[in-house]
């Protein structure tokens, strides 16, 4: 076998190995492995843990209050997730607590991906925070609903609590072509023993994808 051989052989290997998906794994793990930060233990018999759970539960009312005050309007449900941040961000401004898009490791603020907001409690520890929807049809199916992807520039940057607040959401009504959405219930999590999976994935770019040499046949239009 020629080295060019053994080299695609190997490679061919990899990628099978790939097509295996990873199965329950501790996500504090995984968080120690990308960003070398620890996630911390919640306590709910430490007094610093108990009190930051008690000032979350008056956050997660009000900015619950808030949405079913203001309600939500969007054409889908999964367009719900990302309106909820703002109510919660809010709401813990009014407890004290000064919520904002984490930094990465460039020091940046970056919105998307894991965690949408950050935080100090009154004993100058880093919270992180996760805001998320479910609905009572959905909540114990086995729907992915948690997404965390690995990057060079991590949003990940120091040990912290990681926590989740979650509200159930569910339709009141329509107007016009709107559906308007409130929330019944909301779950407040700590996620360091959470069990992740990893899916692999191929992907391209546009520059890549629509290079010349791949173009069979094109036609601009008047």
């Amino acid at each position: 076998m020629s080295n060019s051989d053994e080299y695609t052989q190997k490679l061919e290997n990899v990628i099978k190995q790939m097509l295996t998906p990873v199965k329950n794994v501790p996500f504090h793990l995984v968080i120690e492995t990308l960003s070398e930060t620890k996630v911390l233990d919640f306590d709910k018999q430490n007094h610093k843990d108990n009190n930051l759970l008690n000032n979350l539960v008056h956050v997660a009312r009000m900015a619950g209050n808030n949405i079913n005050k203001q309600e939500i309007h969007r054409r889908r449900a999964n367009e719900v997730g990302n309106a909820i941040e703002p109510f919660v961000k809010n709401a813990l401004h009014k407890q004290g607590y000064y919520a904002d898009t984490p930094k990465t490791i460039e020091g940046n603020k970056k919105s998307t991906g894991y965690p949408d907001l950050c935080f100090y409690d009154e004993y100058s520890r880093m919270i992180y925070l996760e805001c998320k929807t479910f609905n009572d049809q959905t909540k114990n199916t086995t729907q992915r609903s948690f997404y965390l992807s690995p990057s060079q520039n991590f949003k990940i940057t120091e040990d912290a609590h990681h926590l989740v607040i979650s509200y159930e959401i569910y339709t009141d009504r329509t107007e016009n072509s709107n559906y308007v959405f409130k929330t019944s219930s909301w779950k407040i999590l700590s996620i360091k023993d959470l069990e992740v999976d990893v899916k692999y994935e191929f992907n391209s770019d546009n520059k890549r994808l629509y290079n010349d040499k791949f173009v069979l046949a094109e036609e601009n239009l008047k």
